[in-house]
C-alpha cells in the first residue's frame, strides 16, 4: 500500500513542480475509486448540498449532514489527504465555534479543514491552527458569500481585485493556513497570487499556474443534476446518461418478465420443489404459525444465500 499523503508530501510535490490531483468525493464508493486511481487529495465539499442533496446552493447544508459525508469518505481514503469543507455558519460566529466544528471533522477522519473568506476570517484560522488543526483557505468565488458576490461571477479581473486577493491570502498565511484554494478567476490573477505567498496554492477554475487542480467529481463524471455548468469543468465521462440507460433497461426487463431469469433464482431440491408446487396447485387453508414451525423443525435444514 502506498504511503499516506501528508503536508510534507504536498510540499514535496510543489518543490518538484508536480501538480497535486485534487477531487471532490462525498461517499464511500467515489472515495474508493479516487483512492484506487491514485489522486492526492479529496475534498469533502459543502458542494454536497448541490451535488448530493439537490439544493440550489451550498448554504443549506449543516454540520450533521457534512459529518455523514466526511465519515463515508474517510472510511475509504486511507492514503489520500482528505480535506473537509466547513459549512456555512459552522465557523463564522466565533473562534470557539470554528474550533469545535473543525475538531469534529478531524475526529471523523479528515486531515485538514477548508473555510471561505480572507482577512476577516483570519482570527478563526489562528484559533483552529492553535488547536492543532490543518487549515486551508478559499478565496475568489466563495459560494457561501454568493449574495455579496451577486451570483456565481468570475473574480480577480482587475488589478485592484488581484491586490485584494493577495492581501487576503497573506492574512491567511500569517494566521497559519497551510494552503489556499482559488476559485473562478483568470489564470494570470491566480499566478500573481501564487507568486506573492509562501504557501500551497490550489485552483478550481484558476488556470494552470498553481500547485494543483481541484474539480467537482460530478462535473467530470457527467452525473451532476442541475443547471450549473462551469466553463472550467471538463467532462470526462457520461455516467449520468449511462445510469439512466441502465435503469431504463432494467425497467423494461421487469415489465416484460425477462427479469429475473432462472440464473437469478436460488436452486432447490427437485423433490422439495415438487412438494411445494403440488401445494400451490390445490388451494388449501393457509398454514398456521405452529404448523410452519413444525415443518421447519422437521426438516432442520438451512440454505446459504449464494
Amino acid at each position: 500500500m502506498a504511503r499516506k499523503v501528508t503536508l510534507r508530501t504536498l510540499n514535496s510535490l510543489r518543490e518538484r513542480r508536480e501538480p497535486a490531483v485534487f477531487i471532490t468525493a462525498y461517499d464511500y464508493p467515489t472515495a474508493t475509486f479516487a483512492e484506487r486511481a491514485g489522486v492526492d487529495m479529496i475534498l469533502v465539499g459543502d458542494s454536497a448540498a448541490m451535488t448530493m442533496m439537490g439544493l440550489p446552493n451550498t448554504l443549506g447544508i449543516g454540520m450533521d449532514e457534512m459529518i455523514v459525508f466526511v465519515r463515508s469518505v474517510c472510511r475509504a481514503a486511507k492514503r489520500t489527504f482528505v480535506v473537509g469543507a466547513l459549512p456555512f455558519l459552522s465557523y463564522q460566529p466565533s473562534d470557539d465555534t470554528a474550533v469545535l466544528s473543525a475538531g469534529r471533522f478531524i475526529a471523523a477522519g479528515c486531515d485538514a479543514v477548508k473555510f471561505e473568506g480572507g482577512a476577516r476570517i483570519a482570527p478563526r484560522v489562528r484559533a483552529m491552527v492553535d488547536a492543532g488543526i490543518n487549515v486551508m483557505g478559499h478565496l475568489g468565488l466563495t459560494p457561501q458569500n454568493i449574495g455579496q458576490l451577486s451570483g456565481y461571477r468570475v473574480q480577480g479581473k482587475t488589478r485592484a481585485a488581484v491586490n485584494q486577493l493577495v492581501e487576503d491570502a497573506l492574512a491567511l498565511q500569517e494566521a497559519g493556513a497551510f494552503a489556499v484554494l482559488l476559485e473562478a478567476m483568470p489564470a494570470v490573477a491566480a499566478a500573481y497570487v501564487r507568486e506573492h505567498v509562501d504557501m500551497l496554492v490550489y485552483g478550481i477554475g484558476a488556470g494552470p499556474d498553481v500547485d494543483g487542480q481541484l474539480v467537482i467529481s460530478h462535473d467530470i463524471l457527467g452525473n451532476f443534476v442541475g443547471d450549473i455548468a462551469p466553463r472550467f469543468a471538463k467532462q470526462y465521462g457520461h455516467i449520468g446518461a449511462q445510469v439512466e440507460e441502465v435503469f431504463r433497461t432494467y425497467a423494461e426487463e421487469v415489465r416484460s418478465s425477462c427479469f429475473p431469469a432462472p440464473e437469478h433464482c436460488y436452486p432447490i431440491d427437485s423433490a422439495d420443489e415438487a412438494e411445494i408446487q403440488s401445494c400451490r396447485s390445490r388451494p388449501s387453508a393457509p398454514l398456521t404459525r405452529t404448523a410452519l414451525a413444525q415443518t421447519a423443525l422437521a426438516r432442520q435444514t438451512t440454505s446459504p444465500l449464494s
